[in-house]
């Protein structure tokens, strides 16, 4: 069979190549794990290629699908590793060492690098436990398995800022060495609104929503004013309510301001106030209340401003 001796030749010529840049790693094309799409070429006997490489067992599978079978460890081969923000681990062979994932990254559970790869240094491979995550599937979708910092900790840099755990600070010291933690728990802080309310335009008698969200340490307290009236709503007005919550983040804090049977006197700018015992922090947005008219003659306007905007605009400019 002259033909299919010229195919085994060619994959102990590829096998060559391999093994110089992974020195432990030999491509094995005689199986596909379980789940995975195959890649194995219907012309080629795999019996016949497996016996002619050698045969045997001591296989793993990359990143790509593809199975390999690990070869004699030699390090002094191993491809250098660089960027490593979450440290070192064994590859798939355990000979040689590759970038650990880094958090919320997927991963291989246990003590093995099978196709996503381990977790870097202080981070283990579990359920996610993000709320979207949770709540993104149905009964039957299996949960991803990320990588989760074993420390949950908070912690201040030298730099003023508020890492949520180590790991993260551990990643933001990798670029920047001179990065110090000043203490434990999150940095004091005047409030910092990360989620400010956004304007908008409606129709009488229509309900709507300001949100506003809030990170500080100590925690901040936040209120509600409409430019133009000096008191702190919802004062005795009983279509205007607020409502006040922890979260989504440790240490933040959100609060909505609702407004239901809008009315042309709604319109005008409020304000969400956020203050703790370092100082305060305001951002505002402007309400417009309009009767049907005028809401239909102002959608019109936007939807002609859009497409002018569309129609300048060179869409087959390359930005990359």
């Amino acid at each position: 069979m002259p033909g299919m001796r010229g195919l085994v030749l060619l994959s102990l010529c590829l096998n060559l190549h391999t093994g110089r840049a992974f020195p432990n790693k030999l491509p094995d094309l005689s199986s596909e794990p379980p789940g995975l799409p195959s890649f194995m070429d219907p012309l080629l006997d795999y019996d016949l290629l497996d016996e002619e490489l050698g045969g045997g067992g001591g296989r793993s599978w990359n990143g790509t699908g593809g199975a390999v079978r690990c070869g004699p460890c030699e390090p002094d081969l191993c491809p250098e590793t660089r960027g490593c923000r979450a440290g070192l681990v064994l590859d798939s062979c355990g000979c040689c060492k590759e970038c650990g994932n880094l958090e919320g990254q997927a991963c291989d559970p246990g003590d093995r690098s099978v196709y996503y790869g381990l977790c870097g240094t202080g981070l283990r491979c579990q359920a996610d436990p993000r709320p979207a995550a949770a709540a993104g599937g149905g009964e039957e979708d299996e949960e991803e398995e990320v990588c989760v910092c074993e420390e949950q900790e908070a912690v201040c840099g030298s730099d003023g800022t508020t890492y949520m755990n180590t790991c993260q600070f551990r990643e933001a010291a990798f670029s920047r060495p001179e990065l110090k933690i000043r203490g434990r728990g999150p940095c004091k802080t005047v409030p910092i609104i990360k989620v400010p309310p956004q304007s908008q335009v409606n129709g009488t008698g229509s309900s709507l929503v300001f949100l506003c969200e809030v990170f500080a340490f100590p925690m901040a307290l936040v209120e509600w004013r409409k430019e133009g009236r000096d008191v702190i709503l919802p004062g005795d007005d009983p279509h205007i309510s607020v409502q006040s919550r922890g979260g989504p983040m440790k240490f933040e804090l959100s609060s909505w301001l609702q407004i239901e049977g809008a009315e042309p006197g709604d319109s005008g700018t409020y304000r969400c106030i956020a203050r703790n015992n370092l100082g305060s922090v305001s951002a505002s947005a402007v309400l417009g209340i309009l009767g049907a008219e005028e809401l239909s003659s102002y959608l019109a306007n936007s939807v002609s401003e859009m497409k002018q905007l569309m129609d300048t605009t060179d869409y087959d400019e390359d930005f990359y």
